[in-house]
């Protein structure tokens, strides 16, 4: 029987449930990092040579095409970065990035697939947050391709706060923007009318969920509580 392995609340939750013979296959390589705005985690199709198990804050995996960029999923403690690695590749089409700072564990990319191939039990704790992810930009597709601005602001900013563990998302319209693939001006009116109808409230660089279940609502049906 394989024995649970005790971690800090608030740790990276794929960590956080692994078994302790799991985690020892792991815990002498990872190394703490703090992970500030814009720090790049993985460039597209160049060689990714670590992975990171997020435990605060937040980073974006962007796709580019026809001279523009859109996030395509978003990664906080639930998750890791550079799932292409234990998928058998060393590179990945898109760009990550951190938009809120925080804090995770580095494992080198040969490290982690030498555990990844000792254990099955592993592996699959792994796969299990890849499915996680594949429905999260399943429903991101989704969003992007039915929802309103407005719609898939609100999707957006609940799923921020899931990740935050606050009703407070520190981000600017310049960051929203990059996030759902519009223009400013569009995330204004989208942060005005949200503000309006009394769901958020808005300050310089931050927004603040007033009211989670109305924002929810608001969603359309594209909000999925989904956990790692």
């Amino acid at each position: 029987m394989l024995e649970k392995s005790p971690r800090a609340a608030g740790s990276n939750h794929i960590l956080s449930r692994l078994s302790r013979q799991d985690l020892r296959l792991l815990e002498p390589h990872l190394v703490g990092t703090d992970l500030p705005v814009r720090k790049q985690l993985a460039i597209r199709n160049k060689r990714i040579d670590s992975v990171y198990f997020i435990e605060a804050g937040m980073a974006s995996v962007v796709a580019n095409g026809c001279g523009r960029q859109i996030e395509i999923g978003i990664i906080g403690r639930e998750g890791m970065t550079a799932l292409s690695v234990v998928m058998g590749y060393d590179r990945s089409p898109h760009d990550t990035y951190m938009q809120i700072a925080g804090r995770g564990q580095r494992i080198g990319t040969a490290k982690l697939r030498d555990a990844d191939a000792r254990s099955t039990t592993l592996h699959r704790s792994i796969l299990r947050y890849a499915h996680t992810f594949l429905m999260q930009t399943a429903q991101t597709a989704l969003a992007n391709g039915r929802s309103r601005i407005e719609e898939r602001l609100a999707r957006w900013l609940l799923m921020a706060g899931d990740r935050l563990d606050s009703s407070d998302v520190p981000l600017t319209h310049e960051f929203l923007a990059l996030m759902l693939g519009t223009q400013r001006p569009g995330v204004t009116i989208a942060l005005h009318a949200l503000e309006r109808a009394g769901f958020i409230t808005t300050a310089r660089g931050n927004v603040t969920i007033l009211d989670r279940e109305a924002l929810e609502q608001s969603c359309n049906g594209t909000y999925l509580a989904l956990e790692g």
